[in-house]
């Protein structure tokens, strides 16, 4: 009898010792499934973060908007000083542009460079762009599409995506400001300063906001057109622009072709002597200067003169 009140005391103190483990690891358990979950928030909340701020659809609109401008602006290369002090031969000084004091060759070269840097700087701006609305893609995804294990399974990943695309969008704001260019040889001869201490002469890239025509100001009468045009900044400072005017002769090989071009310190101007009743194309640019590196795009615009002096005015304008 003592012996089996003893089985029983044991197996009691067994299935007891049992029940409290299988308790002690569903605790456990549920402990790791209530921390999985918390971390799982915490760093999904983060990711959210950086797409809602950074990697926005209208924070990268923003950027795509300001790339597109910089592709039309006009490109050019700034000197410093501007002017600089030297002695003509009664060793008299004189203050000089620097330009005239300039080899011709090496100013040149440095115009290729600037060129080639602009291109080059352009070309990773888009690129950027292209990596960065990707990166958007694919975290959104991992967001969306993920459940808890695999988007914690793949947070090592998920994090270097968002270093790598954090080091990229701080160098498309960087590229978005034209930089300085390396100075490899002497710009300016020894002999030509007669004995002035050479200067240090520093280039950089500038740019200068496009030409756009002004679509609800411009139109075209029986003979003339009126222009109109601006620039996104609306500077004040007004210069010297390159209108071309040329007549559309719908591919027309019997006719002679016609165009000219004048040039305007102004930001209207009115084309007299047109024809009535055919169309023209009015192209508007920058007048070319010393210090232009770079130019690919120029604001166009078609008008139709009328045929008549009654005709309305809505008809004849066709942008």
């Amino acid at each position: 009898f003592l012996t089996q009140q003893l089985s029983f005391g044991i197996m009691a103190m067994i299935l007891n010792e049992f029940e409290t483990s299988s308790e002690s690891t569903a605790h456990s358990e549920e402990q790791q499934d209530s921390a999985s979950w918390e971390r799982y928030l915490e760093r999904r909340s983060l990711v959210l973060q950086f797409l809602r701020s950074s990697l926005s659809r209208h924070h990268l609109q923003h950027h795509q908007n300001k790339v597109e401008l910089l592709k039309k602006c006009h490109f050019y290369l700034e000197i410093e000083p501007k002017h600089v002090n030297v002695r003509d031969q009664n060793h008299v000084m004189h203050r000089t542009d620097i330009l005239q004091l300039i080899d011709p060759c090496q100013f040149q070269r440095m115009k290729t460079v600037g060129k080639n840097q602009t291109e080059i700087q352009l070309s990773l701006l888009t690129g950027l762009l292209e990596q960065l609305e990707r990166g958007q893609e694919e975290l959104s995804c991992y967001v969306e599409t993920s459940d808890m294990m695999t988007f914690l399974s793949q947070w090592d990943l998920i994090m270097q995506r968002l270093s790598k695309l954090s080091e990229f969008m701080e160098t498309l704001v960087s590229l978005q400001v034209p930089g300085k260019l390396y100075v490899k040889h002497h710009l300016v001869s020894h002999a030509d300063l007669r004995g002035t201490r050479l200067p240090n002469i520093r280039l950089s890239l500038c740019t200068k906001m496009p030409l756009i025509f002004d679509r609800k100001e411009s139109f075209a009468d029986k003979n003339w057109a009126k222009l109109k045009w601006f620039t996104e900044n609306q500077e004040s400072h007004l210069e010297q622009c390159e209108l071309q005017v040329k007549l559309l002769t719908n591919g027309n090989q019997t006719e002679p072709g016609y165009g000219r071009s004048q040039v305007v310190t102004s930001n209207t101007y009115v084309v007299q002597d047109l024809q009535p009743g055919r169309s023209y194309e009015f192209t508007i640019r920058r007048s070319d200067t010393r210090t232009l590196v770079f130019e690919k795009w120029r604001d166009s615009i078609t008008l139709k003169t009328k045929t008549n002096a009654v005709e309305d005015a809505d008809s004849s304008a066709c942008a």
